[in-house]
């Protein structure tokens, strides 16, 4: 078999190309999610806490020297990526919540027929009377 012919293969495959969409969407819902946070989560709360920057946060362990730049700790970069982080679980959490709670459970179906506890022969679940022997059959 050829890398290319297995290469195919493996592409075509239907759980790859739903993987791939998800990659894709995932990626897409990422963007969204880092817009919320940066430009309408974090603005009140910086605000709320004497017009703090978070993405301006830094601790400048080293200053820039002519074409060096400076070595910073940005820590309200990480504090925005934390709260992109968990928006997305807790949005992830609440979509496969609702995705279980549509899956119903499987509903118990009573039989259609039953059998005559004397011929044994099927009849009708609602048969009080074996059509095969006549015997009389208890409701259940």
């Amino acid at each position: 078999m050829s890398i290319l012919k297995e290469f195919r293969d493996f592409a075509i495959k239907g759980n790859v190309v739903d993987m791939a969409v998800g990659v894709i969407i995932g990626a897409a819902f990422g963007k969204i999610v880092s817009s919320l946070v940066a430009d309408v989560v974090m603005p009140p709360i910086g605000l709320l806490l004497g017009n703090v920057d978070f993405s301006n946060l830094v601790v400048t362990l080293r200053d820039a020297k002519g074409d060096v730049p400076a070595v910073a700790i940005r820590y309200g970069a990480f504090i925005n990526t934390v709260l992109d982080f968990a928006i997305v679980a807790a949005a992830i959490f609440f979509v496969v919540r609702q995705m279980n709670r549509l899956k119903k459970p499987p509903t118990a179906t009573t039989p259609a027929t039953r059998d005559c506890p004397r011929c044994l022969m099927s009849v009708p679940a609602k048969a009080t009377r074996c059509g095969h022997c006549t015997s009389e059959l208890n409701a259940t």
